[in-house]
């Protein structure tokens, strides 16, 4: 039967309470690789070096060991990313397949998505031009993953410096108006992702506000 866990209580003085904390910052350091190391051995190791006990290997084969673990690591998480890639391309082909037969849902020749929830008035961006724009990101799941409204500072830049399905989705509005975007992965961030919040291959949900583009002036741009 697994060892009753601790209570505070159990720990009556400042060398308990401390090596209790030093056991859960070192548990946190290895939570990464937890899954590929036997906690026993790991427990037997300290306990034989803090007994002054030879390490069972030298510093040529402790650092092999070490060398022939991060690359059987590295080919283990290259493999799941490329696994998580191909789910969520099949993924977001189906989805877009889906969403291409929803009234109102555009689509344009990249395969990239749009509906028109208000409409403005003027003219339309370039791509070199710098535009103004409140906007909303989520995934497939629905999760916001970015907002300016959250800021409560609209974002501005040069249009062909983000993502191409940002460049050609703006460049279809003008100012004052209001569009939802689904853009496909090859035209957000592709096979690489964002890591830790944008995984590889994932169609990106945008609702963006074209506010203004540079040098026009006010919301409806000239007309």
């Amino acid at each position: 039967m697994p060892a009753a866990p601790l209570t505070a209580a159990e720990l009556g003085d400042d060398k308990a309470r401390i090596s209790y904390v030093v056991g859960r910052d070192f548990a946190r350091s290895i939570e990464p690789i937890r899954g590929e190391l036997d906690p026993q051995i790991v427990l037997r190791a300290i306990r034989d070096a803090q007994a002054g006990a030879q390490p069972l290997f030298d510093d040529a084969g402790s650092r092999k060991i070490r060398e022939g673990f991060s690359a059987a690591l590295r080919d283990k998480q290259d493999r799941a990313q490329q696994a998580l890639a191909a789910r969520n391309l099949d993924s977001g082909r189906a989805f877009l397949e889906r969403n291409a037969g929803v009234a109102g849902v555009r689509r344009t020749a990249s395969g990239l998505q749009y509906q028109v929830l208000k409409e403005g008035r003027g003219v339309h961006p370039k791509a070199s031009d710098t535009v103004r724009v409140n906007y909303i990101g989520r995934l497939p799941d629905g999760s916001k993953f970015e907002s300016t409204y959250d800021t409560d500072h609209p974002a501005e830049f040069v249009l062909d410096r983000v993502m191409p399905g940002w460049t050609e989705g703006v460049q279809l509005m003008t100012p004052g108006s209001r569009y939802r975007f689904w853009v496909p992965s090859q035209l957000a961030y592709g096979e690489r992702g964002v890591p830790g919040q944008i995984e590889p291959n994932t169609v990106l949900d945008f609702e963006i506000e074209l506010l203004e583009i540079a040098g026009i002036g006010g919301t409806s741009g000239a007309e």
